[in-house]
């Protein structure tokens, strides 16, 4: 066999074992890591309401047009009095405010109208969800700042059988406009204490947990 037919056999060969040790690690490209204890907090995207949020409307002057624990309906839909089936789900609050301002306005005259979300759950593009093997798998509420570690945390980290090395962290890319997919190295963040696997979270991601094979 030619000298040259026996390198490109041989360099097939490397090129697929590295493909396959690239899929065993869990595939996709890393993140930068993020510090444990951040220096500086800043504030996040401004928060959307989601379905069963509470919210507290006020109507200044009116108190009898404002409402306490009113909760967002499945539907994304709220009543208060004189306003009916108003849509809230995607809106910021000072978006619903305004709405509700303008319903209102057909009955009395120039309303202040203000929206306070008391209890939060949020639309899934603001939920952070960690799915497989972890002790708790959940939908949690982004905050400003979050990093993986916090919501290991929040899920009471992995399960006895987890492939943390190989887990995946799934995002939607707004610019490109297609989902993205990075590799989380879990087992090393939280059984070796290794501050270079913890990375900043984002609204809506996705962390995907294996099992171990073995």
């Amino acid at each position: 066999m030619p000298k040259f037919r026996v390198s490109s056999m041989l360099a097939g060969t490397a090129v697929a074992a590295l493909t396959l040790s690239g899929c065993a690690t869990g595939g996709g490209t890393e993140l930068p890591p993020a510090a444990f204890v951040s220096m500086q907090e800043g504030p996040g995207e401004e928060y959307v309401i989601g379905p069963l949020d509470q919210l507290t409307i006020h109507v200044w002057r009116n108190p009898e047009l404002g409402a306490d624990k009113i909760q967002v309906r499945p539907d994304g839909r709220i009543t208060t009095p004189l306003v009916t089936d108003m849509p809230a789900v995607g809106k910021t609050p000072s978006m619903l405010a305004e709405d509700i301002r303008l319903q209102l306005s057909q009955y009395i005259e120039e309303p202040l109208v203000s929206v306070i979300v008391t209890e939060f759950a949020g639309t899934f593009s603001q939920q952070v969800r960690i799915v497989g093997a972890t002790e708790k798998p959940a939908s949690i509420p982004f905050r400003a700042n979050m990093t993986v570690l916090d919501a290991m945390i929040a899920v009471g980290g992995l399960s006895e059988f987890a492939a943390g090395n190989r887990a995946r962290l799934i995002r939607f890319d707004k610019q490109a406009g297609r989902q993205r997919e990075f590799a989380l190295r879990l087992g090393d963040l939280l059984r070796k204490g290794d501050s270079k696997a913890n990375v900043m979270l984002q609204p809506g991601d996705v962390i995907i947990i294996p099992e171990s094979m073995f």
